[in-house]
């Protein structure tokens, strides 16, 4: 029997959660610095503080400031309202925790986690100050472009990358503005010219990319492991609502002790940069990291309340199983509320299409359950996108919460998890538990009524087999095939990009999988030329592995992750391969989605063969696929009709009309036909 004491138990457990949710939760008034007409409010959510106060700067190198103490409601929100229109003011808190903090007025300057501009002092630790951002942005006409996701051909790609590299021709090169210059042979032209319809940008909102000085001690830290002391991809998010001005300025290298972003153009040059891209018709995504913070840098979340926004250990510690210094404890919500503001705050002011979520896995249920509902009521076709790892591994979760994810069951499988000994389906191997049946499966979406299968839709499933991690494609299949040794240094990097044509004929392949599998594509920048990641070997830095081919190069703001558009004609078979597998996917919807019973699969007596009759409305197309090494594959003529010819791996863009008597299909081949009625 439940016993009466039993209710009085769960009564005051139920009423200590309430109370304790409720004093750490505040939801009815706006955070961050907030301008009415002659009025600036500020407010900060900080529920361990003792003491808060606000700096006020008219210069941003002012070193004197309007000192003013905020007053804590009953939520642990800190808040002060100054009769006075402080637009492009710039602002910090001091957040005191302890008595003696505040005797000794020893704490360090912190940025307002909700500032929607933010300058930077380019130093170690990056000191940073808000501004008070109120600028309006006229859009014109512009809104999301709102297509399937099955349709989505998608472009992952670095803002500084796409225009860095002398051979852009770009003025404003590494920049937000430089991406917008067309007519050119970088950025917004080539991505044009290659007809993808959207782009994920590495994350660029406002990231620490300055880490500690190489093999130094300061602050209590020692950096052993980046000689290059960057964080070039951006994955060291400092603030989610301001666009990282570091791609806002036109300077070739980042200059010490100056402030970056200091203007707030920032804002207004992005916002430039996403009209511009749906102006030519595409999307923009980005990726976006609210699974961990900067880890160096100074000023943050961290100083402002550790205990309440991060995964701590027993011993105080930060959480790292993200891999990066210290885990957002995004179950607490107060800061599911910040991840989800600065989402919709995107979405709104930025007109962003969509996001991929970084180490996605990391953000609780509850909170992912949020960011798709809340998101979905401002535009029902945003595009969310989980890296559904991190802390765990789990698709299939991700999918029945309506999100799509990476899908790195068909990279492994098709490609292969390591160059070494671990190849995939497009080198004649079975990595893991792969089969012909596992690849069949890929092709149609990976989906939940298939053995294994991870997704409730085939548009969940986002097919890839590069991404900025790892080698690159070129590197793989180039290491794969044994036409070169990762331990050697590289000193003519020219000579060594030309794909050879077997490597050639793996690219191909591997391309033509990907595209005719249904779903979503993405493609990393540079994998449709085959591109190489190899570290300068004339630099001035202490990397041992300089003249080497990289697989992380995160830390490399140089040539090795500068797109090189002399390579695009170094391997331009390869290139106009891509552009053709785009248009016909574009073309073809049965490309993108389709029915089981849109496919008829041919029995070829060979495992590592496909081909298949697939139907689109009234037409059908006759697919075949062959991954041998050595094994040619002919096919019994039970067609009557004539033929065209779409797509070869050895042949060029839709041939004439001919009849045919059989079909042989070569070894490390594929083929499109359009069968005539």
């Amino acid at each position: 029997m439940f016993r009466k004491q039993n209710y009085i138990v769960l009564f005051i457990l139920f009423t200590f959660s309430f109370v304790y949710s409720k004093q750490y939760y505040y939801s009815s008034k706006l955070l961050g610095s907030i301008v009415n007409g002659n009025k600036t409010t500020f407010r900060l959510f900080a529920p361990n503080a003792k003491k808060v106060v606000l700096n006020l700067y008219k210069k941003v190198d002012d070193k004197v400031a309007l000192k003013y103490n905020l007053t804590r409601d009953e939520n642990g929100v800190w808040e002060i309202d100054l009769t006075k229109n402080y637009e492009k003011w710039y602002y910090t808190y001091q957040v005191f925790h302890t008595e003696e903090q505040i005797k000794k007025d020893s704490v360090v300057h912190c940025v307002d986690p909700y500032a929607k501009a933010v300058a930077s002092y380019t130093t170690y630790f990056m000191p940073r100050k808000a501004i008070v951002f109120n600028e309006k942005y006229d859009w014109g006409n512009d809104k999301w472009m709102n297509y399937k996701w099955s349709d989505l051909i998608i472009y992952e790609m670095h803002v500084r990358d796409m225009t860095m590299h002398s051979s852009s021709n770009i003025m404003k090169a590494g920049t937000y503005m430089g991406l917008m210059e067309d007519g050119k042979r970088g950025g917004l032209s080539y991505i044009k010219e290659l007809g993808v319809n959207a782009v994920e940008l590495l994350p660029s909102m406002e990231f620490a990319n300055i880490e500690p000085p190489y093999n130094k001690e300061l602050n209590g830290v020692k950096n052993t492991w980046n000689p290059y002391e960057r964080n070039h991809w951006g994955y060291m998010t400092s603030s989610f609502f301001a666009p990282a001005a570091y791609y806002a300025e036109n300077w070739k290298e980042l200059k010490w002790n100056v402030w970056m972003g200091k203007d707030g153009s920032q804002v207004r040059k992005f916002k430039d940069m996403v009209k511009t891209f749906h102006r030519n018709g595409i999307a923009v995504i980005m990726d976006v990291v609210f699974n961990h913070l900067s880890e160096y840098e100074l000023g943050n979340l961290k100083q402002i309340d550790k205990n309440y926004y991060f995964r701590l250990n027993e011993d105080g510690s930060f959480k790292a199983e993200s891999g990066c210094g210290n885990d957002l404890k995004t179950e607490n919500p107060m800061v599911r509320r910040l991840i989800v503001e600065s989402i919709l705050y995107w979405m709104k002011e930025y007109h962003i299409d969509g996001f991929r979520f970084d180490l996605a896995k990391l953000i609780d249920w509850e909170t992912c359950e949020e960011i798709i509902r809340e998101a979905k009521k401002v535009n029902p076709n945003v595009i969310i996108i989980a890296e559904p790892w991190g802390g765990g591994y789990d698709i299939k979760g991700f999918s029945q919460r309506g999100w799509a994810a990476w899908n790195d069951q068909i990279r492994n499988g098709i490609k292969g998890q390591n160059p070494h000994d671990g190849l995939g389906w497009i080198f004649g191997k079975w990595y893991g538990n792969n089969n012909k049946e596992r690849i069949k499966s890929y092709l149609r979406g990976t989906t939940l009524n298939f053995k294994d299968g991870i997704y409730q839709f085939p548009f969940h499933s986002v097919n890839y087999l590069e991404s900025h991690d790892d080698y690159t494609l070129g590197d793989f299949i180039r290491i794969a095939q044994k036409e070169y040794d990762e331990r050697k240094v590289i000193t003519n990097v020219e000579n060594f990009v030309k794909i050879s044509e077997n490597s050639l004929k793996i690219h191909k392949l591997a391309a033509m999988f990907l595209f005719l599998s249904n779903g979503m594509v993405m493609i990393h920048e540079g994998q449709e030329f085959g591109r190489s990641k190899v570290i300068p070997y004339h630099i001035n830095v202490d990397d041992k592995d300089k003249g080497k081919i990289d697989h992380n190069s995160y830390n490399k703001d140089n040539e090795t992750n500068y797109i090189n558009y002399n390579q695009v004609n170094v391997n331009k078979d390869l290139f106009d391969f891509y552009k053709n597998l785009i248009k016909l996917r574009k073309e073809v919807e049965a490309f993108r989605i389709c029915s089981d019973d849109d496919i008829q699969f041919i029995d070829t007596n060979d495992e590592f063969t496909l081909v298949f009759i697939l139907r689109n409305k009234d037409d059908y197309y006759l697919i075949g696929m062959n991954a041998n090494n050595d094994k040619d594959i002919e096919i019994s003529n039970y067609l009557h009709e004539k033929i065209v010819l779409i797509l070869s791996t050895d042949q060029n863009y839709k041939q004439e009309v001919k009849p045919i008597e059989k079909i042989v299909l070569s070894a490390k081949s594929g083929f499109i036909y359009k069968i005539s009625k």
